[in-house]
């Protein structure tokens, strides 16, 4: 295994201010760029787990970095390049206060509230007698907050509006951008032979424009069933076998740790540690068709700061 990038502190030239999220390291250059470095910090159930996971932040780096490739003709989005295998360099664009999150099939947390007896998802209705994994007639947006730390929250359309935390045109729009990038995603994973049941979408704002910003169709932010066995196994109430970072959830289910208060992450072995990195790249070769190529882990930190400086000097 190499080494796992779990912090970074660089000083880039021109950088104004470091914004440090989960998983994402950003670095603001003069107002106007955006340096993301993406690490190997894994978080679930909103808690960033104590140990890193080698090549995590390169497989999610290089899949989002595909994906916009991919999906630029539907919506502008905020990358300029990718100087280094971990690193996205981009506009900086003022973030909409929501995540837009579409939905194909009644899995994770739209599943978890079923089966409370929950018919209704952020507004969004759910028919009656669905089972685990099925396929929405059509693919539902079931919007969240965008919490700076904690917990994002369920919130309706609606509410969003009626909040004024998205005008209504602009939500539309989103709305529509969303429908359509998942769409793509869907007949990318098909190619692969995949499913793409469901993701999540960020947006922010440009010189008065809508960009799509963050990462795409990635184990983080996306879920991908194998489409070989799906009907099988859903006709037997089987679990579906998947690509994202749910079994890393279901791990911590078993083990009695769900981010609630009081509850202690359990130990993450070496072996443990390893079989989540071999998933990560069995997802980036399975969505991609293209076999991984592991960067040199020896001196991730000194990769990374001249890779950037380097690209700094041409913008």
């Amino acid at each position: 295994m190499g080494n796992a990038l779990t912090k970074t502190e660089f000083s880039f030239p021109g950088q104004v201010s470091l914004y440090k999220g989960k998983v994402r390291d950003v670095y603001n250059i003069n107002n106007d760029f955006l340096v993301m470095v993406v690490s190997d910090r894994i978080s679930a159930f909103d808690v960033v787990l104590p140990k890193g996971i080698p090549y995590k932040g390169q497989v999610l780096n290089q899949i989002a970095a595909k994906f916009l490739d991919a999906t630029a003709d539907i919506v502008p989005n905020w990358k300029i390049a990718s100087p280094d295998p971990n690193v996205t360099v981009g506009h900086m664009c003022e973030p909409y206060k929501v995540e837009m999150v579409i939905r194909g099939y009644l899995t994770g947390h739209a599943a978890r509230e079923y089966k409370l007896g929950k018919r209704m998802l952020c507004g969004v209705p759910m028919p009656e007698e669905m089972v685990e994994n099925q396929k929405f007639a059509e693919p539902i947006i079931t919007p969240t907050t965008k919490a700076s730390e904690g917990h994002d929250e369920d919130i309706s359309r609606e509410e969003i509006i009626a909040q004024g935390i998205v005008d209504k045109a602009e939500y539309e729009m989103m709305e529509d951008y969303t429908r359509k990038l998942f769409q793509r995603g869907t007949e990318m994973a098909a190619e692969m032979g995949l499913i793409l049941v469901d993701t999540k979408y960020e947006f922010g704002k440009k010189d008065g424009k809508i960009y799509l910003i963050d990462e795409i169709h990635t184990p983080d932010s996306s879920r991908y069933f194998y489409a070989e066995g799906y009907a099988e196994r859903l006709a037997k109430g089987e679990n579906q076998k998947q690509l994202s970072k749910e079994f890393v959830r279901q791990w911590l289910i078993e083990n009695g740790f769900q981010g609630k208060e009081g509850q202690t992450v359990p130990f993450m072995s070496d072996e443990f540690v390893t079989s989540v990195s071999d998933r990560y790249i069995e997802l980036y070769e399975n969505i991609t068709g293209d076999e991984f190529q592991k960067s040199d882990a020896s001196k991730i930190e000194t990769r990374i700061e001249s890779a950037v400086n380097e690209f700094l000097k041409s913008v």
